[in-house]
């Protein structure tokens, strides 16, 4: 073999490499953890129903928030692990409401009511993730 050969093996391989990498990396954040990946929902998810309307990073929160929405739902919802678990029927039942909230209201604020049935569903999820691991 000669060195072209070597070259082109070398950076077929680097690029294997590269793209491997650069596709399983996830722009929202998570990690493929089940638990731990439901705790950083739950925790942006909290932001961007605590900031308030003049908040002035109120968009990037919000949008974070449902990129994360969107990669969590798809990477759990299939998952027999997960995909049955209280902690996740729970969560599943919260994003759905914010997420049927914003596409009726669009960026109205969030009345209170729903904060606090939120964040009354975030702390059982919580509370099922301990008793799950």
């Amino acid at each position: 073999m000669n060195i072209k050969s070597y070259i082109s093996r070398l950076l077929a391989l680097v690029l294997v490499v590269v793209i491997g990498l650069v596709g399983c990396s996830s722009p929202s954040g998570l990690s493929g953890n089940y638990g731990q990946d439901t705790l950083t929902v739950i925790n942006t998810l909290t932001q961007a129903i605590e900031q308030p309307e003049d908040a002035p990073n109120k968009a990037d929160i919000q949008s974070l928030a449902r990129q994360q929405i969107n990669d969590y739902i798809s990477r759990y919802r299939k998952d027999t692990k997960s995909g049955g678990l209280r902690s996740f029927t729970t969560m599943q039942t919260a994003v759905n409401a914010l997420a049927g909230y914003y596409t009726a209201y669009g960026s109205r604020p969030i009345p209170e009511k729903l904060k606090a049935r939120l964040k009354q569903e975030f702390n059982i999820v919580e509370l099922s993730l301990k008793k799950e691991a």
